[in-house]
């Protein structure tokens, strides 16, 4: 192994921006979070997040555009609200106690989110999302999740 000298000055150097940067990164919060958003683009993606806590379709259905789209690896290709309604909604309201959103990234009318989902059978599950929104509305979703055999589910077996 080669040995490397560095200089008292570049470690500090080093560790302030280190530092910096540590005081700087966004902390995990729930979807319900007093933060204020930087843009009106995260806060529709952090009601997004907290409509789902709420289980109420009506308030949900009226965050998402009327073109709204879905997309996941799994077998998700633009799929309507309708069918999101049914693929996705119906199917996991009931498992889904909470989201703890770890990065929301909000520019212009596109939000990064990565989060963290906890289920009422004790699992969790993480994921990242890009959202697009247009005139305070969600018009589409890109989930990101990895391969479909090692995806997490709500409803999975095997996540902790």
């Amino acid at each position: 192994m080669r040995e490397m000298t560095i200089s008292r000055r570049t470690a500090l150097t080093s560790g302030v921006y280190a530092f910096a940067a540590a005081l700087g990164a966004p902390q995990s919060a729930n979807a319900r979070t007093n933060e204020t958003p930087e843009s009106k683009s995260e806060e529709v993606a952090r009601k997004y997040y907290a409509a789902w806590e709420k289980k109420d379709w009506q308030p949900f259905d009226r965050l998402l555009a009327d073109t709204f789209t879905f997309t996941s690896a799994n077998n998700d290709d633009h799929i309507s609200k309708s069918v999101f309604k049914t693929r996705c909604w119906d199917t996991q309201i009931d498992f889904i106690e909470r989201f703890e959103l770890l990065r929301v990234f909000g520019r212009g009318n596109e939000v990064f989110v990565m989060y963290v989902c906890r289920t009422k059978n004790g699992k969790s599950f993480r994921n990242v999302e890009y959202l697009r929104v247009k005139d305070d509305r969600l018009e589409a979703i890109e989930c990101y999740f990895g391969a479909q055999s090692s995806f997490a589910s709500a409803v999975g077996s095997g996540q902790k």
